[in-house]
């Protein structure tokens, strides 16, 4: 079904293409002209959830010592590296 170009520009995408692709309110698009026609892509945002609380559990366990995040990011750092190779 065809939609009217309102004006301001905008276009309605069709409930059933949003429902298909699982689009919602405050997903970005991504347009490009593909010859005489317009390619949109959609990404969603970042996340949809507050994170207000999430780390409650942690709270009140004081500050890791700056020795001991020096080692955490030395291990970390150790471990990402791939195996040197064996001849």
């Amino acid at each position: 079904m065809g939609n009217k170009v309102g004006p301001k520009g905008q276009v309605v995408i069709e409930k059933a293409i949003r429902d298909a692709l699982n689009v919602g309110c405050g997903w970005i698009t991504l347009q490009q002209l593909a010859g005489d026609h317009v390619e949109i892509r959609f990404l969603p945002p970042e996340h949809g959830q507050s994170l207000r609380g999430r780390f409650a559990a942690y709270r009140g366990r004081g500050l890791v010592s700056e020795q001991k995040l020096r080692e955490a990011a030395e291990e970390s750092w150790t471990a990402s590296w791939p195996e040197p190779a064996r001849s």
